[in-house]
């Protein structure tokens, strides 16, 4: 397992930055998105990612460990959990799959979807594995892995519903981020029953109500963490992803302090 930072944990740097911060902290990728100044050109990747891709590689001083792709503008635009947009996404895609090739990411996640309109639930969760089989298809030979990330204020907010998903949608990979259920109320050990599923990782300490806080004031239990992934067989990326953002009220940590003292902790699990 190797770490890596999210390119929107800094808001107010360039992705140049972001690299060079990663290199300094001794952190080997960064996952790459379009947000804030360190975006990605989308309009460039959708037109010329391989490209687009190679410039960016060749660019960065650490590995690209994953792209954040969303299909328009917004949580809600043309989420999976609507089938309006399966041709459009699936044509997108397939170009954002063509970059991470080009840049070395081995993976690329997405979000699953809202309530739309009057659904439930389980229709929402209907609508995503039907959106999600073009995709996979699509990924298959390229060898990118496509991660879900299941997220609070989507309709995907417990393990079981996201074992669900997983289970019906044969292929897909989960970008698992332990406070988007810690936030909710949910224990640690049901959260670790989907590391089946674990393709990237988010860190970030959090508690019940609150999806980010300092490390010392959460109740996630990191070492076990580390440990759950570890057992499960899972070799890839755990990114920090510390944010300064207005969702979820997640503006008061100083991200680079949090940053340090979740590197120095993964590093002194890794020696033990």
């Amino acid at each position: 397992m190797r770490l890596s930072v999210t390119s929107w944990s800094f808001p107010q740097l360039t992705l140049d930055e972001v690299g060079g911060l990663a290199r300094v902290l001794g952190v080997e990728g960064i996952d790459v998105g379009y947000f804030y100044r360190s975006a990605l050109d989308k309009a460039r990747l959708l037109k010329t990612p391989e490209a687009y891709g190679e410039e960016i590689r060749n660019a960065s001083p650490v590995a690209v460990s994953n792209l954040y792709h969303l299909f328009g503008n917004s949580v809600a635009e043309r989420n999976l959990a609507s089938p309006a947009h399966r041709g459009e996404n699936l044509a997108d895609f397939q170009q954002a799959l063509r970059f991470c090739v080009a840049v070395g990411s081995p993976t690329v996640f997405i979000l699953p979807g809202i309530i739309n309109g009057a659904q439930s639930r389980k229709q929402a969760l209907a609508e995503t594995v039907e959106s999600l089989k073009p995709l996979l298809d699509a990924a298959a030979p390229t060898g990118v892995g496509v991660c879900v990330e299941p997220h609070v204020h989507s309709y995907l907010e417990s393990p079981s519903m996201t074992a669900e998903l997983c289970e019906r949608a044969a292929g897909v990979k989960l970008a698992i981020d332990y406070a988007h259920f810690a936030v909710s109320g949910y224990r640690q050990e049901e959260i670790d029953a989907l590391a089946p599923w674990f393709g990237h990782a988010h860190l970030r300490q959090a508690r019940p109500g609150a999806l980010q806080t300092k490390l010392e004031e959460g109740t996630l239990n990191f070492p076990a963490m580390f440990s759950t992934f570890r057992d499960a067989g899972f070799d890839g990326w755990l990114a920090c992803e510390y944010v300064h953002q207005g969702y979820f009220d997640t503006v008061h940590d100083d991200v680079l302090t949090e940053t340090v003292k979740m590197r120095d902790l993964f590093r002194a699990w890794s020696a033990a």
